[in-house]
């Protein structure tokens, strides 16, 4: 396998940037009181998962790196919550809660599975 030089070589870190995107875009068009809270916590947890990528990419130690990439997973259940939450509240619809869900799911996947590589490779 060949060494990346940088975080921004990861296509779960693409694809985070892909979904924070996403989220954002979905949060401006929520009413004033929705943005300051549950928008407020979308928007943290969804910039907290490639943060936490490209942080732990640059601690240049294996497990420095696996408990980032564990706060990204956590970070994404976390959003997949508050967007359940946006559609149960019908702040957003049932699709567009699906299709970010689904997409917090296969980073969620990702990072399981890049974790578990990092494991083996480390011992």
């Amino acid at each position: 396998m060949a060494k990346l030089n940088s975080y921004r070589e990861l296509l779960v870190w693409q694809k985070s940037m892909t979904l924070a995107e996403q989220c954002y875009r979905m949060t401006r068009r929520f009413k004033r009181d929705d943005q300051l809270v549950l928008g407020h916590e979308i928007r943290k947890s969804c910039v907290s998962i490639p943060s936490n990528i490209a942080e732990g990419f640059g601690r240049h130690y294996t497990a420095e790196y696996i408990h980032h990439l564990r706060f990204s997973s956590g970070s994404s259940n976390e959003l997949q919550t508050q967007v359940e939450l946006s559609k149960r509240v019908e702040i957003i619809g049932v699709e567009e809660a699906a299709i970010l869900i689904a997409d917090a799911e296969e980073i969620g996947r990702m990072l399981h599975g890049l974790i578990g590589s990092l494991e083996r490779t480390s011992r």
